[in-house]
């Protein structure tokens, strides 16, 4: 093996070494998400939020549909997130990397700029094997954020998270649903499942001046293209 080969492989176990365990991201999960703090919630008509329809099939721990697993591509190598898009609800928008705030809380992007999402650098990059996590504001002092529409998407439609090393990671949605932050199953939503997956997060669930948001709205997709 070279210097070089060597040299990636410690890089790679120093990044897993930082990594958190799901454990401690569902507790900050239970105290709530940066992104939660700052959505302001003050707009005549409120995000769209999951139908019931929407949620994963919890029969399927996979969230595949028959065969998919069969031709689903290996796993991407690391890479930094550079961009995430989600046509379906017109994203298109950069992402930056965020990690944990001095106070124990997931960062998030500026809520200055809505059309900025954040990946998690405590989780895998988008691609590897395992869960990756991005993140992003549901609305502003200004208005609709980058997340406005994450709850009105439906099973079969498509992230895009192109990466750094000129990869693109294409993820099929095969769940969008919404958990209450006292009770957030971090197990089950952040739980590698072997294979390549997706959680893309926002605010969701009532709004009150005093807590802010109560719930997250969490898109559940897999890996089943690289361009």
């Amino acid at each position: 093996m070279s210097a070089s080969e060597l040299s990636e492989l410690a890089e790679e176990e120093e990044r897993r070494k930082k990594r958190a365990p799901w454990g401690v991201i569902a507790l900050v999960l239970l105290t709530g998400l940066a992104l939660i703090r700052n959505g302001s919630g003050e707009f005549d008509v409120g995000p769209p939020q999951p139908a019931s329809a929407a949620a994963p099939d919890t029969r399927d721990d996979t969230g595949a549909t028959p065969g998919t697993l069969m031709h689903a591509p290996a796993p991407l190598p690391f890479s930094v997130a550079a961009r995430i898009r989600i046509p379906a609800i017109r994203v298109d928008a950069p992402i930056v990397p965020v990690g944990l705030d001095e106070q124990g809380w997931v960062g998030a992007p500026p809520p200055e700029d809505p059309n900025l999402a954040g990946w998690f650098t405590g989780a895998v990059s988008p691609g590897e094997k395992g869960t990756a996590v991005v993140v992003g504001h549901v609305d502003n002092k200004q208005g609709p954020a980058v997340f406005y529409g994450l709850g009105g998407l439906q099973k079969g439609g498509r992230v895009e998270v192109l990466r750094k090393d000129g990869k693109t990671a294409v993820f099929d949605i095969y769940g969008v649903e919404l958990f209450a932050k006292s009770s957030f199953p971090g197990d089950r939503v952040y739980g590698s499942k072997g294979t390549p997956e997706l959680r893309v997060i926002t605010c969701g669930g009532g709004f009150s001046k005093q807590h802010g948001y109560d719930g997250n709205v969490v898109v559940f997709a897999r890996l089943v293209a690289v361009t």
